[in-house]
């Protein structure tokens, strides 16, 4: 897996890739919701409402879950300064280097992952 300065030097620059989309995500929300504001229309009636609407929507749960990811980032540089990084914080066991390759931030093991009694 590496040492732990490697990898918090992973883990930092994966966070600030995601704080940027982040930052891109905002200014595409903030673009959608300033042109809707500067055309007078009414999603009910306007042949375009629906899409803009499910457009907003769209880039809205795209950016809230680009933050969740920051926070993941946020509680992996935690847990890598603990000395926890590579548990699983559900069962203890270690997470396998692949998996934690893949996805850096996870905390759990794939077993507990797939198992809805743990989530």
């Amino acid at each position: 897996m590496g040492d732990s300065s490697e990898l918090q030097a992973r883990l930092v620059e994966a966070r600030a890739r995601t704080v940027a989309q982040v930052a891109a995500l905002s200014s595409e929300f903030d673009g959608l919701v300033e042109a809707n504001a500067l055309v007078a229309t009414d999603d009910e009636h306007d042949p375009e409402g629906s899409s803009t609407a499910f457009e907003r929507a769209h880039v809205a749960s795209l950016l809230d879950a680009a933050r969740e990811h920051v926070a993941d980032f946020d509680r992996a540089l935690e847990r890598l300064a603990a000395g926890e990084y590579g548990r699983c914080e559900v069962c203890g066991a270690p997470i396998p280097a692949e998996r934690l390759e893949i996805r850096p931030a996870t905390s759990v093991c794939v077993r507990c992952a797939e198992n809805p009694r743990t989530r």
